[in-house]
C-alpha cells in the first residue's frame, strides 16, 4: 500500500549535484520534473542545504529556480551561515565580517545590527594592509582612528577575494583583542570569539577539478595563527556542513515545511544527497550518529522513569511523566541517510570495483575524524537515480 503522504525529507547539495558552476546538471532538471506537481508544488518537503555563504538565500534560491526550471523560495534555502540565527548573543555586538558579496544585507538579514568590513577597516586603518605594492597607501590617511569602535567577535562567512588582506587584518583584530588602536597584547589565552561558516577544504565548480573552499583559508588562517601566537585558534562555533547544527537546523526547516505543506505524518527519515564524502556525507552520518544517541537517551531514560514511578505515589508518577515529555520534547528523526552522488567532488574511476574511503581527512580542524562515518548509505550516479533508490526504500509514489 503506496504512503497517502511522505514520512521524509530530502537535504539537496547543490554544486556539484544540481549544478556545476552556472550549469545544470541534466539528470537533476529531469529530477525536478518527478518532485514537482505541474503546478510547481513539491510533493516532498524539500531543502537545498549549500556551503556557500557569500550570497543572500534568496538570490541563491532565484539562481536555482533559473537552473532548476522549477520554483524553489528562500525558505528552501539553507545557506551556511543561517544557523548564525541561532546565536543571538552576537547581534547586537560590534563584529568583524570577513567574505564577499553583499554582507551588510546577509548581516541584517540574519539579524546582526553593528558591524564593520574588512574595507572600512582598510579605510580608517591603510597602513595595515601593506602586501600589495599597488594598493598600499601613497598619503598617511586622516581618519579618525580613535573613534573606530573596538570589535567584540569575528565572523568569517566565505573565501574572500583578497586572501592576504584579510588573512592579516582578521589576525591584526585576533592579536589586538579587538582594539586595532592597541598593541599586540601579550595575553592570547582570552581570545575574542571567531564564528566560521562553511569548511569546504574543496568545491566542485565548472572546472575538471575541484577548487580551494573556505576550508583552505581557514587552515591558512589556523596556520598563521598559530605560529605568531604560539597556541591554536579556538572557535566559538562553526557552521557549515558537516557540522552538527547545521543538519539539527535543517531539520528544523523540512519540518516547518512539511506542516506548511498540510502533511500531518511525523517527518520519521531524511536523506541528505551530497557529492563531498567529508562534507555532506561525514556531516549526515555525524547527525545520524546523534540521532541514535538521542534515542538511547530517552530509552534509558524511560526505563529509569519507570522503575521510579513504581515505588511512589500516583501524584507523584503524574508529575515525573509530565516533566519526563517536557524534557524530551523535541521531535527528532529516526533516520539521516547519508547519498553520495558522482556527479561532482566524488568522481569514481571509471571500471572503479568500490568505493574507496578518502585517504586524507579533509574535515575540520576541530573535527575528530571517524573514517566510519565516511562511508554512504549508498552511492547513485546522479541526484535523479538517487530519488529512485530513496522513493523504493519508502514505499512512496511521486506520480500525481
Amino acid at each position: 500500500c503506496k504512503s497517502q503522504e511522505p514520512g521524509f525529507g530530502l537535504l539537496f547539495d547543490i554544486d556539484g549535484v544540481l549544478v556545476r558552476g552556472k550549469t545544470p546538471i541534466p539528470a537533476a532538471r529531469e529530477m525536478f520534473k518527478r518532485l514537482t506537481n505541474p503546478d510547481g508544488r513539491f510533493k516532498v518537503p524539500t531543502v537545498f542545504v549549500t556551503n556557500a555563504g557569500n550570497a543572500l538565500a534568496r538570490t541563491k534560491a532565484d539562481q536555482l529556480s533559473n537552473a532548476m526550471g522549477v520554483e524553489i523560495t528562500s525558505e528552501q534555502v539553507m545557506m551556511s551561515h543561517s544557523p548564525l540565527r541561532m546565536f543571538p548573543e552576537f547581534h547586537n555586538k560590534c563584529v568583524l565580517m570577513s567574505g564577499q558579496g553583499p554582507l551588510d544585507q546577509i548581516a541584517k538579514k540574519i539579524g546582526f545590527t553593528n558591524y564593520v568590513t574588512i574595507d572600512q577597516i582598510r579605510d580608517v586603518f591603510p597602513n595595515l594592509d601593506m602586501v600589495d605594492h599597488q594598493r598600499r597607501p601613497k598619503l598617511m590617511s586622516a581618519a579618525l582612528t580613535e573613534t573606530f569602535p573596538k570589535i567584540d567577535a569575528v565572523i568569517l562567512f566565505g573565501e574572500p577575494v583578497r586572501w592576504e588582506t584579510n588573512l592579516q587584518i582578521v589576525i591584526d583584530v585576533l592579536l589586538t583583542h579587538g582594539n586595532l588602536n592597541d598593541p599586540i597584547a601579550d595575553d592570547h589565552e582570552n581570545q575574542i570569539p571567531i564564528l566560521a561558516c562553511n569548511m569546504d577544504l574543496l568545491w566542485m565548480s565548472d572546472s575538471h577539478m575541484p577548487r580551494f573552499g573556505h576550508g583552505t583559508f581557514l587552515h591558512c588562517l589556523e596556520s598563521v595563527y598559530e605560529k605568531l601566537v604560539g597556541r591554536p585558534l579556538t572557535y566559538t562555533a562553526l557552521m557549515g556542513k558537516p557540522s552538527e547544527v547545521t543538519y539539527i537546523y535543517a531539520e528544523q526547516l523540512i519540518k516547518r515545511i512539511a506542516s506548511n505543506m498540510g502533511i500531518t505524518s511525523p517527518i520519521k527519515n531524511l536523506y541528505a544527497i551530497g557529492d563531498n564524502p567529508m562534507a555532506d556525507i561525514y556531516g549526515a552520518n555525524l547527525f545520524n550518529k546523534r540521532i541514535k544517541q538521542e534515542q538511547e537517551v530517552k530509552q534509558v531514560a524511560w526505563h529509569v522513569l519507570m522503575v521510579a514511578c513504581c515505588q511512589v505515589s500516583a501524584e507523584q508518577t503524574a508529575s515525573s511523566l509530565q516533566s519526563w515529555r517536557q524534557l524530551h520534547a523535541r521531535n527528532i528523526s529516526t533516520t539521516c541517510h547519508s547519498v553520495l552522488v558522482c556527479t561532482g567532488i566524488y568522481s569514481p574511476e571509471p571500471g572503479g570495483s568500490s568505493y574507496q574511503i578518502p585517504p586524507v581527512f579533509h574535515g575540520p580542524r576541530d573535527m575528530e575524524f571517524d573514517v566510519n562515518l565516511c562511508v554512504p548509505s549508498f552511492i547513485t550516479k546522479d541526484a535523479n537515480k538517487a530519488i529512485d533508490r530513496i522513493v523504493k526504500m519508502e514505499n512512496f509514489s511521486l506520480e500525481s
